[in-house]
């Protein structure tokens, strides 16, 4: 111990608590400040094909992934907005990408935590984009859009594996997408690597056509 200048012992600072998270590319991400220089897209894609939707509530043999859902999204944001940019397109893909460090959390859970996390949330999807060559947030009216084919996502996978009627589904999430389901749009589970495979086919589609 330090003896102050009146003769006194004080305690060292204690250390601050480890705020970052080591990641399987060997990045250390600090989800304080979290910088695009820190964020790989095989990580993300490899947390978001393990992050289960639904709080895992789902029927089938595996968890519906975040990462099945992204790709389901941008697919969705095709349907309603033929013409949006492949710029738009990847912002809906990753929509969800922070939740590869946060989780995805229910809203009603994000609404009982209130200001903080939905912060730390913002910060990390920021820098996110920024590695992408996305802007740090995007147009409100594109924000709406990628919003409602989450929406419309939701009420796929909720009426396909979450176990909700089309009644129920059609009064939380608003009216269903007119898509066949097939392809992007069935909703039954993948194995996580084949939805994390599934994600960066995706996304490597989208980069290099920007």
């Amino acid at each position: 111990m330090a003896k102050t200048k009146a003769g006194k012992t004080s305690k060292p600072a204690a250390k601050p608590p480890r705020a970052w998270q080591r990641m399987l590319s060997g990045r250390r991400l600090d989800l304080l400040n979290p910088t695009p220089m820190d964020i790989e897209i095989e990580d993300i894609a490899h947390g978001l094909a393990r992050v289960a939707r639904w709080n895992g509530q789902t029927e089938g043999d595996w968890a519906f992934s975040v990462a099945q859902h992204s790709v389901m999204v941008e697919a969705l944001v095709v349907e309603t907005t033929p013409g949006l940019s492949v710029s738009w397109r990847l912002a809906a893909l990753l929509h969800d990408a922070s939740e590869y460090v946060v989780g995805d959390m229910i809203s009603p859970f994000k609404t009982a935590i209130g200001y903080d996390y939905k912060a730390l949330e913002g910060r990390l999807q920021a820098a996110i984009h920024l590695r992408f060559g996305l802007p740090a947030e995007v147009p409100e009216a594109i924000r709406r859009k990628i919003k409602q084919a989450d929406l419309q996502g939701a009420y796929l996978e909720a009426t396909q594996i979450a176990g909700f009627s089309a009644v129920e589904a059609r009064k939380l999430w608003g009216a269903p997408p007119k898509v066949r389901v097939a392809g992007p749009f069935d909703a039954t589970p993948m194995p996580p690597e084949a939805a994390k495979a599934a994600f960066l086919k995706r996304f490597r589609a989208l980069t290099a056509a920007m």
